[in-house]
């Protein structure tokens, strides 16, 4: 046995399984061992057939197989025999006990055959396998000892050694295993009963069988077997026989019957009623027969073919009702019928042969087999007699067959034959096979390419890209084939000190000449080479031919300045005396260009100068002129900027500054040009000044906008402030005349805020329990009901007297006049000066506000009123709480300051109610009003009130 190593032969064992031996003459057998590496060598060839490597290379030796699958391959270099596939044992010839590759080498020019037979040796690659993991048994408690279980036989594709060679069953408390052989060699499996099973004891049971192979290592399998015991049923069905053959054609039809087991079962009733069935079969027989299971009956179900599988062994079990049961086998073989032609196969052809080749030689080389077998794959071979050829046999293989020349060839007669070979079988009916070869006759290579031209003249311009395509020549060769395919050449002559080579290629299939680098016309100007034209023929023959490339100027050089010389540190100026006439010449601009033609053709113009009506510039000449007289007025200092253009397309040019000093005198001309080299730096100071000053404007400006935009934000939110806001600032009233009907139109909801005392900062607000606590005011009947209400509602509220100098004389008190009065409640105050809700005295008169206003506060007086109200009012916002009661609201005329006045608005409780108001036109004048008080003022009123 051969053991594997990672499913592959160690490579340092191969030597051990790989075997030679010369059989005779072209015949070759080696014995080498399953799944060796791709690679490993086989045998040598050289050494076993006698030939040499040389023959093998120039014969052009190859492997030939029948099934055109190629496991070996020839090394023609070495002549080893190499594994080129992996070669299974088991695949390709199953449970044959010998396994061979029979394969053709094959040698052409002159063609040898060489039969070689490699055996395949078995290797322990593969384990025991069973067709189930596990096995279900039913058996009888009623089943007597030495009753019998047919079991599965576990599959090994191995052979030899390396096959199953044991079985084991565990535990054998109540079973045994017996193992039998057919006399085809075959063996199978029988659980037998020891000892009768009482299901009352133990219902189930469960059995390992083992299957042992014979390999080193050895490898088992194994599959489990539960027994379930049931009662009753004591007898089992027994076919009469135990063995069943039978035969019949692949072409049988579906549902053709092959044959019909029986089993007899001695028990009676249901019992004794036997069913048939496959005994784990696998899908390559479920699908090609069936069985009856009442009857036994065994039919085709599929289609039958010969050459695919000619036998096929079938288990078939016999089971009746109480699971009991037997099992036979079925041996069914498959006959042969001609149902295959002839298949054509090409080995070798050479479809284009010289018209100089002799007699027998090999064109084709055939491969023509029938896999039927007898006169069913009896083949005979023939061609059609109009060609020049015949075909023959090959001696040491019937199935290779040879088409070779008959007669000599002529290619101007006949350029090309279709051999037609047919390959017919013996069988009947016959079958027959076709194959056309198209062979063409080729020509001697007679001819050798011819240029167009012997010489050629090809341009390009300077400064080329490497690798551009100059020019291209072009040959012709009147030969076909080979001997007509023309390759380019450079023959590699001498250039300037260099090879052709290094400046030019030629492409081989094309005749593309390349530019290797890029030409310098100032460096060389012309270029002759030699390119040769050879076909591909044996021997080759060929023809030259002359290119001359000249190289086309560029304007790839601007003018060069020669004079005057650019210096970067000293100043040069040319200088010019006043008393200078027209045309004095001033210097000459010196410049060349190392192009040529048109590209060196130099013009000058003055492009800037400090007075450009002073000089000129010759076009041609580049001499600086005077172009007027030379006056007092013209300043010392000259400068000016001469450009030197050439002529090329696009033209390049270059510029020259030249300075030039108007002045009679060495020292006037030192003393004006002492700043000269400055200019620049002062040039550049004044552009970082004007810089700093653009970005200071700027910044001033965006503070600027952004300074108005801030006031006029902070006085629309004041505006709003002191306008918009009525419920948190003292109202002070004022009505303009223009109530004649003595109706409000509208009704104010006033929260009115205020101090107890101008000298303190506890401020007291109170909301009006109403919608309104300013009512307005209709006519008599509307006045009457007022008071009513009026004294209804009406709170006494004590007051600490104010101070004499703030009050207003009685026939000044401001209020309402005419028909529009206001409601009013007094206030009391307690020791702490808090105010705090109290009744009405009795008996005490009800309080109204009286008079009139001495005279409408100005616009800023009402503004200035409003503005100390809300400083006190926002001082005294968090001391308010909710000690604030919203049923009484003050009179909103206390302790208010009015602007002209320098008294505090109080209601005095020696003044006799009024009943009644005078009508408007029977009020007094008006006083004018007084000045505003100012800030002064209010301090003095301040400590007086303290005192």
């Amino acid at each position: 046995m051969i053991p594997r190593h990672g499913g592959r032969l160690p490579t340092f064992l191969l030597v051990l399984f790989v075997s030679a031996a010369r059989v005779a003459h072209g015949q070759v057998r080696y014995s080498v061992p399953e799944e060796m590496a791709k690679g490993s060598v086989v045998g040598n060839v050289v050494q076993d057939l006698g030939v040499t490597v040389t023959r093998l290379r120039s014969g052009r030796a190859r492997v030939f197989t029948e099934d055109g699958r190629e496991y070996l391959a020839l090394n023609n270099d070495r002549g080893a025999l190499v594994v080129k596939d992996r070669i299974d044992r088991e695949e390709l010839c199953a449970q044959a006990s010998h396994c061979a590759l029979h394969f053709q080498i094959i040698l052409e020019n002159p063609v040898e055959l060489h039969r070689v037979d490699v055996e395949i040796v078995d290797i322990n690659d593969n384990a025991p396998a069973f067709p189930d993991k596990e096995v279900r048994l039913e058996i009888s408690e009623l089943s007597t000892t030495g009753t019998r279980f047919s079991l599965e036989n576990a599959k090994d594709p191995d052979v030899g050694v390396n096959s199953i060679q044991s079985y084991s069953l565990l535990p054998s408390d109540n079973f045994k295993l017996n193992q039998h052989s057919h006399s085809d060699g075959s063996t199978y499996l029988e659980m037998v009963l020891q000892t009768m099973l009482d299901r009352e004891t133990k219902e189930d049971h469960v059995l390992l069988l083992t299957a042992v192979d014979g390999g080193s290592p050895q490898k088992t399998g194994t599959v489990k077997i539960h027994v379930h015991v049931l009662d009753a049923n004591d007898n089992a069905p027994v076919f009469n026989s135990l063995l069943y053959k039978a035969s019949l054609p692949e072409d049988a039809p579906k549902g053709t019957l092959v044959l019909t087991v029986s089993a007899a079962d001695a028990d009676a009733g249901t019992n004794g009623m036997v069913s048939y069935s496959f005994s784990h079969a696998t899908d390559s027989i479920s699908d090609v027969f069936e069985i009856d299971s009442h009857t036994g009956d065994v039919k085709v179900a599929g289609r039958l073919d010969y050459e695919s599988k000619r036998q096929y062994k079938i288990n078939v079990n016999a089971i009746d009702h109480g699971k009991l049961m037997d099992t036979a086998k079925v041996q069914i073989d498959v006959l042969d019928v001609n149902d295959n032609a002839p298949v054509i196969t090409m080995i070798t052809f050479s479809n284009l042969i010289p018209e100089e080749s002799a007699p027998d030689t090999v064109v084709a080389m055939l491969n023509i087999k029938d896999v039927d077998s007898g006169k069913n794959g009896d083949v005979r071979v023939s061609i059609n007699p109009d060609a020049p050829f015949r075909i023959k046999s090959s001696s040491s293989n019937i199935n290779i067959y040879s088409v070779v020349t008959d007669h000599p060839l002529d290619r101007e007669k006949v350029p090309q034959y279709n051999i037609t070979i047919t390959a017919a079988d013996q069988g009947s009916p016959r079958f027959s096979s076709n194959k056309t070869l198209t062979v063409k006759i080729s020509d001697v290579n007679d001819n050798a390419p011819v240029f167009e031209t012997s010489s050629y003249v090809a341009y390009v311009t300077e400064n080329n890209s490497p690798g551009v395509s100059i020019f291209s020549v072009k040959a012709r060769d009147k030969d076909s084939g080979n001997n007509a395919r023309v390759s380019y050449f450079l023959e590699d002559t001498q250039i300037s000190g260099g090879v052709a080579s290094s400046y030019v290629s030629v492409n081989a299939e094309s005749g593309v000449i390349l530019a290797v680098r890029a030409f310098d016309f100032e460096h060389i100007k012309e270029l002759r080479i030699l390119v040769k034209a050879q076909d591909g023929g044996s021997p080759p023959l060929s023809s030259n031919a002359t290119v001359t490339i000249l190289v086309k100027d560029q304007n790839d050089n601007p003018p060069q300045i020669l004079y005057p010389v650019q210096t970067g540190g000293s100043l040069v100026a040319e200088m010019v005396p006043r008393a200078a006439d027209v045309g004095y010449l001033v210097t000459k601009v010196v410049a060349v260009d190392v192009d040529s033609g048109q590209n060196a053709w130099l013009s000058y113009k003055l492009q800037k100068a400090t007075d450009r009506a002073l000089f000129e510039v010759g076009a041609q000449n580049g001499e600086i002129r005077t172009a007027r007289q030379v006056t007092d007025k013209d300043p010392v200092k000259q400068k000016l900027t001469v450009v030197v253009e050439d002529n090329g397309q696009p033209s390049r040019s270059a510029t020259v500054n030249v300075n030039v000093a108007v002045a009679d005198s060495f020292p006037e001309v030192l003393s004006e040009f002492t700043d000269f080299t400055h200019e620049k730096e002062n040039h550049d100071s004044l552009t970082f000044y004007l810089i700093l000053s653009l970005a200071a404007v700027s910044f001033l400006f965006i503070l600027s906008v952004i300074a108005i935009i801030s006031v006029k934000i902070y006085r629309w939110r004041q505006k709003r402030l002191f306008y918009k806001s009525p419920g948190n600032l003292p109202v002070i009233p004022y009505y303009p005349p223009l109530y004649a009907d003595g109706t409000l139109q509208h009704v104010y909801n006033y929260e009115v805020c205020g101090t107890t005392n101008s000298r303190m900062s506890d401020v007291k607000c109170v909301r009006p329990y109403s919608q309104s606590t300013l009512l307005s005011a209709s006519r008599a009947g509307t006045v009457q009901r007022e008071k009513r209400d009026q004294e209804d509602a009406d709170v006494s509220i004590e007051q600490k007297p104010p101070s004499n100098d703030w009050r207003l004389p009685p026939n000044q008190r401001p209020g309402p006049s005419g028909q529009y009065r206001f409601h009013t409640i007094q206030q009391r105050w307690t020791p702490y000066e808090k105010s705090r809700a109290v009744a009405h005295p009795e008996g005490a008169p009800a309080v109204t506000g009286t008079g009139p206003w001495p005279n409408p506060p100005t616009e800023a007086e009402q503004l200035q009123a409003l503005m100390a109200a809300a400083n006190e009012v926002s001082e005294a916002t968090a001391t308010l709480g909710p000690r604030y009661n919203a049923q009484y609201v003050p009179d909103y005329r206390q302790n208010v300051y009015i602007p002209g006045s320098t008294a505090t608005l109080t209601t005095n409780p020696q003044q006799p109610p009024q009943q009644a108001l005078p009508p408007p036109q029977a009020l007094p004048p008006a006083d004018a009003p007084k000045a505003a008080q100012t800030p002064a003022s209010k301090k003095k009123s301040a400590k007086k009130d303290k005192k």
